[in-house]
């Protein structure tokens, strides 16, 4: 299964503000970008903090939320939309596999991002550059990892957003 890590991203390589800094700030043009692929890839996976600052799964894909106590998060959604859970990404990937997905986004943040790196469970990054600068901020891991990347392409979305696509290499 093809995992693709997929962020929006400030100049300065932030990815939020602070942990509960919801992301309007990327705007339409992203946001329908995120929807199509994620779409495409029927499944997202992220966090229980990002997950808990959109407030709601997103529709038409399943939405997989890493946490580590999922007995305490009350599902009112069907398991096929919306699925909390304590497995590694190792599992998460053997089971998203056995559901028949050949793909999945992860949505992060910085914290499950560096799971997945530290698993050398990603494929793929992909990555809207806004054209803005926070200061201070999330970045895309949470800690510091080595990874080799190769440029695929590089695209503009709009006037003020610029799309880059890496093949991580394993």
């Amino acid at each position: 299964m093809k995992v693709t890590l997929l962020m929006a991203i400030t100049l300065g390589g932030k990815i939020a503000q602070s942990s509960d800094h919801f992301p309007d700030w990327t705007g339409k043009t992203d946001k329908k970008f995120f929807m199509q692929q994620t779409k495409v890839a029927g499944c997202l996976i992220m966090g229980s903090t990002t997950y808990d600052t959109i407030g709601r799964p997103l529709p038409g894909r399943k939405n997989v939320i890493m946490t580590r106590s999922p007995e305490s998060r009350a599902n009112t959604y069907k398991p096929s939309e919306l699925e909390f859970t304590k497995a590694t990404p190792a599992e998460i990937v053997a089971q998203l596999s056995s559901e028949g997905f050949e793909q999945a986004i992860l949505g992060g943040g910085a914290k499950i991002n560096t799971l997945w790196a530290e698993a050398h469970l990603i494929d793929e990054i992909v990555l809207t550059i806004s054209p803005l600068v926070f200061g201070e901020g999330i970045s895309l891991f949470n800690k510091a990892l080595e990874l080799k990347l190769e440029l695929k392409e590089v695209t503009t979305l709009d006037d003020n957003l610029v799309c880059v696509r890496y093949k991580v290499l394993k």
